[in-house]
């Protein structure tokens, strides 16, 4: 092994389409990332107890439970990025799937080159960045401490357990306090280009970082404007 050479991505698919894993492993090996697969929800979760998995990609589809149960499952302990694939057109798969604590979705059927990009969307939020930029410095509030580079957040001293989605939203909103973003302004900037992004996903990642927040109330509803942050920046 090359010391110099960083470690291929390991990802982790859970899917009892005994087809669909060995064309994709192959698929995902052109790209740097390792593709393991499991048939069973059973066999996946012990495949992520041994460790070394940096992404989950779950159907929702799944014989012993499905794609959510399992989701559910995993988020009690494990906060690695989850990828969900869901019926093409089905809304509620997804809407289910972000308030379970998914951080990104992809329809069935899809285009292998797709599903690569996701995943490497996702884990390109959690990578820390390389040299600090002034834009990168902590961000301090009263009661709340965000760092982008290592990409954690305390809350009264309290390290917070976010899924990728919900650390981006936060730190979108803790760069500009008192700055009112919209739903349209924070997909832009959570999922760039994607269109098929639907605003309900933004009150389910507001509704879901709000909680993790509590007992601080900070971010606020402004009627037909969006979102802001409403603490004070430390100076």
């Amino acid at each position: 092994l090359d010391p110099l050479k960083p470690r291929m991505h390991r990802i982790l698919l859970i899917d009892d389409d005994v087809e669909l894993g060995p064309p994709l492993a192959a698929y995902f090996a052109r790209f740097d990332l390792t593709l393991e697969c499991a048939l069973t929800p059973s066999a996946g979760l012990e495949r992520l107890r041994q460790g070394g998995i940096d992404c989950a990609i779950l159907d929702v589809m799944l014989p012993e439970m499905d794609g959510f149960a399992l989701c559910r499952a995993i988020r009690k302990d494990n906060d690695l990025p989850i990828v969900m694939l869901t019926a093409r057109g089905e809304v509620m798969d997804r809407v289910v799937g972000l308030e379970l604590g998914a951080d990104d979705y992809v329809p069935k059927p899809f285009e292998p080159r797709e599903l690569v990009a996701r995943v490497q969307t996702v884990l390109r939020r959690r990578r820390p960045g390389g040299s600090r930029t002034v834009a990168d410095g902590a961000l301090q509030f009263d009661g709340l401490s965000i760092d982008p580079v290592t990409r954690t957040a305390q809350r009264q001293g309290q390290t917070l357990e976010l899924t990728s989605t919900e650390f981006d939203l936060l730190v979108l909103l803790a760069r500009a306090p008192g700055k009112v973003f919209s739903r349209d302004d924070i997909l832009n900037q959570l999922r760039g280009v994607d269109a098929e992004l639907y605003t309900r996903a933004v009150d389910i990642v507001v509704s879901r970082l709000r909680k993790k927040l509590e007992p601080l109330d900070c971010i606020k509803t402004l009627r037909n404007a969006g979102y802001t942050l409403a603490l004070a920046p430390r100076s």
